[in-house]
């Protein structure tokens, strides 16, 4: 395969809801929020996901098991994360290993979404919708109790489950545009009771 043809078929492939950002989000965004210009609407950036591994102080065997998982997981290579200072109260001391991270931009962010609106998020156990959980400049933090939501991960290699955050960085400008972002993009939100 020659480098021409390896461009050409790697340009022409979008996730379906990198399309559907396109050709629904886009337009009820810049009517909802009244923008002119398409550059000007709010758009996901990347996303974030971590697990933190506190047996990796005694066994390191359980971090690469929960790094494995997260390749796993988002379909890319995951970084081990370090302790940045020493804190006596968690035994923790600087450098040492105590968590897996990825960050996914571009397709591979639009593919890992889409599995998680709609193949994990339905095998959590009594799902009712998320929290709107958003930092105050449009992004959205998620917490997972168990990572064996996702069909990915082998429970007899992984034998405990980890919790995981998943953060979706926006660029939108504050938490309506960033909750109305999410919501368009199908991201399930618990209704409030009125």
């Amino acid at each position: 395969m020659t480098k021409e043809t390896k461009k050409t078929t790697t340009a022409t492939y979008q996730p379906a809801l990198q399309q559907l950002y396109k050709e629904k989000v886009l337009p009820a965004l810049l009517k909802d929020l009244g923008i002119k210009s398409p550059m000007a609407a709010p758009k996901l950036e990347k996303i974030v996901i971590n697990i933190g591994v506190k047996e990796a102080r005694e066994d390191i065997k359980a971090l690469e098991i929960a790094r494995e998982d997260l390749t796993a997981i988002a379909g890319q290579a995951s970084q081990i994360r370090r302790a940045k200072k020493s804190i006596s109260n968690f035994k923790l001391r600087e450098g040492m290993p105590i968590g897996v991270r990825v960050t996914l931009r571009g397709a591979r962010m639009y593919e890992f979404l889409e599995r998680f609106i709609n193949i994990a998020c339905p095998r959590i156990r009594d799902f009712q919708g998320f929290a709107e959980g958003f930092d105050g400049r449009g992004n959205l933090n998620l917490g997972i109790k168990e990572h064996y939501i996702f069909p990915e991960i082998d429970v007899e290699k992984s034998p405990k489950a980890h919790g995981m955050n998943i953060t979706f960085v926006t660029t939108a400008k504050n938490d309506q545009e960033g909750s109305l972002l999410m919501k368009y993009m199908g991201l399930p939100f618990r209704k409030s009771a009125k």
